[in-house]
């Protein structure tokens, strides 16, 4: 069960931090230009140097298809760089018809063998489903997203009730069925990721939003993991892969993974300390 290595892991490696690995050929470090593949050597280095704060690396599919067959292979040399005792999780935000749900569905949990995959639930249940049927890996339903377009739909109210938390009762349906579901919800939301939490304690949280965009660590902290302080990922990309543009980028992104990672710890100690004091 998905859920279950997460936490297994969570528990081992001490950490809810996902390193997102959004490489881009324009923002790495202008001497690796000269190298004969300086995107993977990149990749590389980045892996090596933060894999031991992580337990999750998160690949933005965008950034390796848009390079066409040359990205297709930095993505499958980047996956082959990565230590067994991390989780993969494909970046895709894929959602289409059954036919095509299903080749999607392939390519991400056969071809490369994600352990996860982001997936928008907008064309509904039969477009969700492919994923949802290999139970071993997680499927990140979109639920409340980080960018300020998140507005536009997913605020609306749909018998009284935002189209965020129709979407985290229908995950929480979908979940009943296959056990694999998680959710994707932005930090930069706080007091709607308190409501979509109470509502879905025991689901998987995939959370964007920390760093660049400004969401806050502490309350994402605060309002995202279960009772437990798990059940959560962390994800950071541009504030630990462009953390230097020199030679020492690799040892700035991992100061910056272990200085994340130790954040979220203290802020989860804090959390756990609080919930105590709150049940007696």
């Amino acid at each position: 069960m998905f859920k279950t290595r997460l936490n297994e892991l969570i528990q081992k490696k001490k950490t809810l931090l996902c390193v997102g690995l959004d490489t881009d050929l324009e923002k790495i470090p202008n001497f690796l230009l000269s190298e004969v593949d300086p995107l993977y050597i990149f990749n590389q280095a980045v892996i090596e140097a933060t894999h031991d704060y992580a337990v999750a690396f998160k690949l933005n599919l965008a950034f390796y298809e848009s390079l066409g067959l040359p990205g297709w292979e930095l993505l499958e040399r980047t996956l082959e760089a990565i230590p067994k005792d991390v989780l993969l999780i494909a970046d895709a935000k894929r959602g289409d018809i059954e036919n095509t749900g299903k080749k999607y569905a392939e390519a991400y949990f056969k071809t490369y063998a994600f352990d996860a995959a982001t997936v928008s639930p907008y064309m509904g249940t039969d477009s969700v489903t492919p994923f949802l049927e290999y139970e071993h890996k997680g499927v990140f339903i979109l639920c409340l997203t980080s960018n300020a377009g998140s507005m536009d739909f997913q605020f609306l109210k749909v018998e009284n009730e935002p189209l965020y938390l129709k979407v985290a009762r229908k995950a929480l349906e979908w979940n009943y069925l296959y056990g694999n579901c998680g959710l994707v919800v932005g930090g930069t939301h706080p007091r709607e990721t308190k409501e979509v939490r109470e509502l879905a304690p025991g689901l998987p949280f995939l959370v964007p939003g920390v760093g660049s965009q400004g969401g806050n660590l502490e309350q994402v902290i605060k309002y995202a993991t279960d009772e437990k302080g798990q059940s959560t990922l962390i994800n950071a990309s541009r504030t630990i892969l462009y953390a230097s543009a020199e030679r020492d980028f690799a040892e700035a992104a991992r100061a910056q993974a272990k200085h994340l990672r130790d954040q979220i710890n203290l802020f989860v100690s804090v959390q756990k300390n609080i919930d105590l004091l709150n049940r007696n």
